[in-house]
């Protein structure tokens, strides 16, 4: 089968699906979104066990997200909720996240204020060069509270690698809530006048899935003269005098543009280039858990600041939802350690870790679990300058390459995702 489209959207997650309204509304009457995955929506993805459904990672949307100006039948279907973030410390101690001045500074006494304090001096004097994640966290708060607060295991386990080996410009992007907390006067402000309340409700899946979600966002777009081949196996991409050829299994595409949101490796592999394989992604294992009992802490979603246990952060999926048959249900993060690691092998880890910290001492059931390959970027250095490269390469083929896969860009909701496609496919 031969068939001819105006354009091509490599990827249909959000940057994807942003892309495809965008270019019928730019005047794209015939538009095609490919995706070798069988659903919308990308790393949107859930797990439904039983009476339980479980996100693979942790998901919070707005209701001022620029995503529902193209999906504006999405709001409806949003569940409203009030999420609170509370972080386990290297002491033990379920507190404020993602810092906590009474914790972390005041309750170390006065000698161990005095060395913290000292140790920011020292890096403020003698620590002034930031070359990587951890240079930079140190720089504002020092060695001895980087350590005290737990920050420095959290980055290792955000990223899967030591935080010295993670680029100083990504952390400049991405970290300065450190260099704000690191103020003095942040904290007076805060304590003379209160922070305002957010002007924007917080918003999760509904309880369905995120199928139930996205097939309204197909739903309108198909209306838009934009179609969708899903769990497509896709062989290559090539440019001819007329534009482009798109091959797989059962048609062959032919298409004035093309726009990628998926890996670069996988572009690059497609177009028949140089494949660019040492931009790292990581791994990551959701373990999904039913539980009956006193789980030790209120809050919705529970960040790992600790020295031991290799998860990262848990959301409490029943917060939002409600219980199901009395339980609570919630899923875990963890950043596979090494390749091959098991589920199993994060399971035995998570259960020693919360117990010894006494949480989750009733009923803990593992009901399921997930492994997601690529789930975002890992910025080693000199990634951001070799995906530059790539994406150059890309653009010189002719595929315009961005978002969170097609970009390497961590971009960490929908609203960073909505925006940057539509800059970058209005200035194309």
């Amino acid at each position: 089968m031969n068939d001819k489209f105006d354009a091509v959207v490599l990827g249909a997650g959000i940057s994807g699906l942003v892309s495809a309204s965008v270019l019928a509304g730019q005047g794209c009457q015939r538009v095609l979104v490919v995706d070798e995955y069988d659903h919308l929506g990308g790393n949107h993805i859930d797990r439904t066990l039983g009476e339980f459904t479980f996100d693979v990672g942790s998901f919070i949307f707005q209701d001022d997200s620029p995503l529902l100006a193209h999906f504006p039948d999405l709001m409806s279907l949003y569940v409203p909720i009030n999420p609170t973030f509370g972080r386990l410390n290297p002491q033990g101690v379920v507190t404020k996240y993602p810092i906590s001045i009474p914790e972390d500074l005041i309750k170390a006494g006065p000698i161990e204020i005095s060395r913290i304090l000292l140790s920011v001096a020292y890096a403020r004097v003698f620590q002034r060069k930031q070359t990587d994640a951890r240079s930079f966290a140190r720089f504002w708060i020092g060695d001895r509270l980087l350590r005290r607060a737990g920050l420095e295991n959290y980055m290792e386990r955000f990223y899967g690698v030591a935080p010295e080996k993670i680029d100083i410009n990504f952390a400049r992007k991405r970290m300065m809530w450190i260099a704000e907390h690191a103020q003095v006067a942040t904290h007076v402000r805060r304590f003379i006048k209160k922070p305002a309340p957010p002007t924007n409700t917080q918003l999760a899946r509904p309880r369905e899935g995120f199928g139930h979600l996205y097939d309204i966002a197909r739903k309108r777009l198909e209306g838009m003269g934009v179609t969708f081949q899903l769990g497509a196996k896709i062989h290559g991409l090539v440019r001819d005098g007329q534009g482009f050829q798109l091959s797989m299994d059962d048609r062959h595409i032919a298409a004035n543009r093309v726009i990628s949101t998926i890996p670069i490796p996988r572009a690059q592999e497609l177009c028949g280039l140089p494949r660019e394989d040492r931009l790292d992604t990581v791994t990551l294992i959701s373990l999904f858990y039913s539980y009956d009992g006193q789980r030790g802490f209120p809050h919705s979603v529970l960040f790992n600041f600790s020295h031991e246990g290799g998860w990262k952060r848990l959301t409490m999926h029943s917060d939002f939802y409600g219980q199901s048959n009395g339980r609570e249900y919630f899923g875990v993060e963890v950043v596979a350690s090494h390749e091959g690691q098991l589920p199993e092998e994060a399971d035995r880890d998570f259960r020693r870790h919360t117990s010894a910290n006494r949480l989750f001492l009733g009923d803990l059931r593992l009901e399921g679990s997930h492994v997601l390959k690529t789930a975002y970027p890992i910025y080693t250095q000199h990634a951001s300058a070799r995906a530059d490269r790539a994406i150059t390469e890309l653009r010189a083929f002719g595929v315009e390459s961005f978002g969170r896969q097609g970009g390497f860009d961590y971009q960490p909701t929908a609203r960073v995702s909505t925006l940057q496609a539509e800059a970058s496919l209005k200035t194309a």
